[in-house]
Order: structure tokens, then sequence, then C-alpha cells
């Protein structure tokens, strides 16, 4: 990352923790911030927090790693995710993450190249009635089925094609 990208993010992610105290319990609304902004949790961003709250890098990453909100990698354009609930799982949302991989060539936590595309899955998206599910970025797709899946990302993929 050149250095400017990194001055750039050191000065936005001090004007995101300026309005908080330099206290230990800020941590979480502070990454949910950066969180927001990026996609992401830079690692700058991480030393700089650890400065301000004076938390080692460490603990820092444990909370990252810990809350599946948080990130350590940029997604892509098109985040999807398949829940792997029990009501999706039972549903066959197992066939529907499998043909996502294959169809990207990416497996669960990567972004393609270009940056387009990244894959997930989740525990539950609360949308149970109708599973099974995937998400492209946070637009739920319930009964889904591969070709449904299939679908999306062909309307996705033509929708790049056009830009």
């Amino acid at each position: 990352m050149c250095e400017c990208i990194n001055k750039k993010i050191i000065q936005e992610v001090q004007e995101i923790m300026a309005p908080y105290k330099e206290e230990k319990e800020n941590l979480i609304p502070i990454l949910n911030e950066i969180q927001e902004k990026y996609g992401y949790i830079p690692k700058t961003a991480q030393i700089e927090v650890s400065k301000y709250l004076k938390i080692p890098m460490a603990e820092i990453y444990g909370v990252i790693t810990f809350y599946s909100r948080f990130t350590l990698e940029p997604k892509g354009k098109y985040n999807i995710s398949v829940c792997l609930g029990t009501a999706c799982f039972v549903k066959g949302s197992q066939s529907i993450l499998d043909r996502l991989k294959e169809r990207l060539k990416l497996e669960e936590g990567q972004t393609s190249e270009d940056g387009k595309f990244s894959i997930d899955t989740t525990r539950c998206v609360g949308a149970c009635g109708i599973a099974p599910v995937f998400t492209v970025n946070n637009e739920v797709y319930g009964n889904a089925t591969v070709k449904k899946l299939d679908e999306v990302i062909d309307k996705l993929e033509k929708n790049e094609s056009n830009i």
C-alpha cells in the first residue's frame, strides 16, 4: 500500500475516533465505523486504534477475528453470502455454496482478483421461512436453488459488462 493511501487512512481513522474518549470500551463502536467506511478493517487503521485506545494490536486482532461482522480483507463489489443455519442447511444450502465456489473459483472468505465478487457464509439471516437463502450485499434471495444462484450471478456479470 502506498504511503499516500496510508496517510489518508490515518487521517480518516483519526477523524472517526475523535468523538470517542480514549477508553477501551469504545473499541467496538470505533471498529464498527471503520468497517462501515472501508468494508474491512485495514492494518493501518488497527495500528491507529491501538495507539489511540492504548490497546495491544493482538487484542484488537482478537476482537476483529472473534466477531463475524468484522473482516481483515476487503470484500468484493458483490459480496455473496450463503446461509448455513439449520433450516437453510436442511433445505440444501450446502449445494448452493458448492455451486457458488465452483462458479466463481473462490473459497469462503476470498475475493476475486478483479474485486467484483467475494464469498461468505453465515449461520442465520432470520429468513428461515423462505430457506434456503443467500444474500448479495445483504439483499436476501429466498427459496434459493442452484439455478436461481446462477441466474443472479449471470445478471450481476451482465451488469458489469454494461458498465
